[in-house]
């Protein structure tokens, strides 16, 4: 078992109590029964928060919809696991989704985890949704600083020059200009 499926086992298993539903899910290698989990009405969260993970890791696509809703939720260690699965699912519907979220202003809160996958995904739409979420966050008091941190990062490593002058403008950020330097560095020289 490998260590994000450990971790969200272990999680899950709290919310599930003495559920034979909970070893069914942990077990089987029937991918037709872990997808009948996300479709079957009354299934709690967490089994069909399991159910998409282990169909994302097996790069089953219909694990697709339920992980993107997953990466919008308000609870950080769902988002992580529905980012560890969307990236390896390897579904071309994930970059999109991913950017829509880390823009979504509505849903800033929860944009951390789709700004790291889009850095990990390294798709087309990762520097200018990372870009567009950052100018938003170098605004004064903005309350995400996470979120800009990890859009630095993100952007640094993604390597982009178009990414120069919203990481010239991260430099005045205290909390941000160490990352925009280092950001800075990775980018190519024009």
């Amino acid at each position: 078992m490998d260590e994000e499926l450990r971790s969200l086992t272990e999680r899950v298993h709290g919310e599930a109590g003495a559920s034979v539903t909970y070893d069914r899910l942990v077990t089987t290698e029937d991918v037709d029964e872990l997808a009948e989990v996300l479709t079957e009405p009354g299934q709690p969260l967490w089994a069909r928060e399991l159910a998409a993970f282990r169909l994302g890791v097996a790069g089953d696509r219909r694990a697709f919809e339920a992980l993107v809703l997953l990466l919008n939720h308000r609870d950080p260690e769902r988002c992580g696991s529905a980012a560890y699965a969307l990236a390896r699912l390897g579904d071309p519907r994930t970059a999109r989704a991913a950017a829509a979220l880390a823009t979504n202003e509505l849903r800033v809160a929860y944009a951390l985890h789709p700004v790291r996958l889009l850095t990990e995904l390294r798709a087309p739409e990762a520097a200018p949704a990372l870009i567009t979420t950052l100018e938003r966050r170098l605004r004064p008091h903005d309350p995400y600083r996470r979120v800009a941190l990890a859009c630095v990062e993100g952007l640094g490593a993604l390597g982009d020059i178009r990414a120069r002058p919203v990481l010239n403008e991260a430099l005045a950020h205290p909390a941000l200009a160490q990352a925009a330097v280092r950001a800075l560095a990775r980018l190519p020289r024009t």
